[in-house]
């Protein structure tokens, strides 16, 4: 019996029993490590790391001159509030079971250099960094930053920030003194160091080309049509990769206390919204792939609204199409017509194309704050709920969802998955982060039929006046009212506009809403010249020839 507990207290709880000798044996001072940096794809930093120190003191150096440390180091560290620093400097100074006291993170080198000319007792510095922003508020949504949890340690929040906090923050070092029975310094103990490990950086698919120019376009955009917010995502259709993405109103993440918090989370990815007629897509799409409709497909209840469960469906100007061609319905952005091809696909097909676009669960995109609205269980689905999301109302998506299921158009059937960090780089090497694998929603056969009815949309629709001559472009307009407090509004929309471009090989799939524009409620003359205004920028920078 008592070999077996000697075994037990020798070998099991080795660890623990070290650990504890440890603790009554060495006082220890926390050294801050450096944190990543995050980069954009040309290897230049979205977010870096600029030079600061941590004062700390060692105590049994300070002795009897507390007072005088405090005092004159108050008005150095707080300007405004001298006499509340001192006060907090004392009570720290005056600590009897502690070695090393730190006093004061990421002050300036100016500052350290007046502190050290004064030549006051036991101050030493330790290296540490304050976080940078060079490209500002244009990228603050995809970023995030880095403030401190409720024990003050520092922590990333929101964004790449928040989500790869654990690879960026890196590990702390330590200063270790030894100590006596009683926990006071030993004076002429040993001290040890354990070097800090710094964090990794990570290099990002982000083209700061790409978004400079969609945050410019933007402003320009929420200014021009009056919207109180709008986003806009661009990203490579074939692997999922986010070229850009730019949210407004932002805040300055260097500062990002002088905000409201409510404008922290990043809206393409956890903000939800019922996305209208660029929904249409989606639904022909799932109703071409179930060969229930083709491209010549005339519907046969188009001339006038249609009435179901006591509510009236109407087209968005009125105007009836008898006889029109499954390509007209989505030239016309015809809800009339959509609610035919809702119902030839019937409600167990939608609800499972639904769930097979990713809709009622997060992308899995890398960032921190990804939320999902859920989808109605199909059993309570009734035949206005199949009506309206037809034509994409009654159903609500997140940005991030809609233009990750448009993708699946423009790439010939694959459902990608988002994402921004393409490798991981640490002092021996990098790790390179491949796209996860892609399934199939849609027969490349239906995708391209998709494309050219997307494609006729934007040279007959309601947008065409817009649209960059020689280009040929695959798109949808969309109008959503907003739902307030169980009803609809009927003088604030969702504008918004989707696409990929060139049709025939897309180089980028992108998304533009606009929330409440007054200039005009319809995407086609707002949301859309928007997305075109754009791409003739993007297809510039790309190089991009018209036909």
């Amino acid at each position: 019996m008592v070999s077996a507990r000697l075994f037990y207290w020798q070998v099991f709880s080795f660890e623990s029993l070290t650990a504890i000798a440890e603790g009554q044996h060495w006082i220890s001072f926390e050294i801050p490590a450096k944190r990543g940096e995050i980069l954009a794809n040309d290897g230049l930093p979205l977010v870096a790391n600029k030079e600061a120190f941590l004062l700390f003191a060692s105590l049994p150096e300070i002795k009897d001159e507390i007072n005088k440390v405090a005092d004159t180091l108050a008005p150095l560290l707080d300007e405004e509030n001298i006499s509340t620093m001192a006060g907090l400097l004392k009570e720290r100074l005056g600590r009897s079971d502690l070695v090393w006291v730190p006093l004061k993170h990421k002050i300036s080198r100016e500052t350290k250099k007046q502190i050290e000319s004064l030549s006051l007792p036991g101050l030493g510095f330790e290296e540490e960094q304050d976080r940078s922003y060079p490209e500002g508020s244009s990228s603050a949504h995809l970023l995030g930053f880095v403030g401190s949890d409720i024990n003050g340690v520092e922590k990333g929040y929101f964004g790449l920030e928040g989500y790869y906090d654990l690879e960026l923050k890196g590990r702390p070092g330590l200063l270790r003194r030894e100590k006596d029975a009683s926990g006071k310094p030993i004076l002429i103990g040993d001290i040890e160091r354990e070097k800090e490990r710094d964090g990794r950086t990570l290099l990002t698919t982000l083209d700061r080309t790409i978004q400079f120019l969609i945050d410019e376009k933007l402003k320009d955009g929420l200014q021009r049509y009056g919207a109180v917010s709008g986003s806009v995502v661009v990203m490579e259709p074939q692997t999922g990769a986010i070229l850009g993405m730019a949210s407004l109103p932002g805040y300055d993440p260097e500062n990002y206390v002088s905000f409201d918090k409510s404008l922290y989370s990043n809206p393409v990815v956890a903000s939800s919204y019922e996305p209208g007629s660029t929904f249409k897509v989606l639904v022909m799409s799932a109703a071409l792939n179930e060969g229930v409709v083709k491209p010549e497909t005339r519907c046969d209840q188009c001339s006038g609204p249609r009435v179901i469960s006591d509510y009236t469906i109407k087209t968005w100007n009125e105007k009836y199409f008898s006889d029109s061609t499954m390509t007209e319905v989505i030239q016309h952005s015809d809800n009339v017509g959509m609610v035919f091809v809702g119902e030839k696909l019937g409600k167990e097909k939608m609800v499972s194309y639904l769930e097979k676009y990713g809709f009622g669960k997060p992308t899995g995109i890398d960032l921190e704050d990804e939320a999902s609205p859920k989808l109605r269980p199909t059993s309570e689905w009734k035949q206005i709920d199949l009506a309206t999301t037809s034509f994409g109302q009654g159903i609500a998506i997140t940005p991030i969802q809609m233009i990750r299921a448009v993708a699946s158009i423009a790439n010939g059937g694959k459902l990608v998955t988002p994402f921004l960090v393409q490798k991981v780089i640490t002092e021996s090497g990098e790790t390179e982060i491949k796209p996860k694998q892609s399934e199939e929603v849609l027969k490349s056969s239906t995708t391209m039929m998709m494309t050219e009815m997307m494609v006729n949309a934007v040279e007959e629709g309601e947008s065409k006046w817009a649209k960059p001559k020689g280009y040929r472009i695959a798109g949808k307009t969309g109008t959503a009212q907003i739902p307030v407090a169980g009803h609809y509004d009927k003088d604030k929309t969702i504008a918004s506009f989707v696409g990929f471009a060139p049709a025939d090989d897309p180089k980028f799939v992108m998304l533009v809403t606009l929330r409440e524009p007054t200039s005009s409620p319809w995407g086609a003359e707002t949301a859309a010249p928007l997305w075109f205004d754009i791409a003739k920028e993007i297809f510039t920078y790309y190089g991009i020839q018209p036909n």
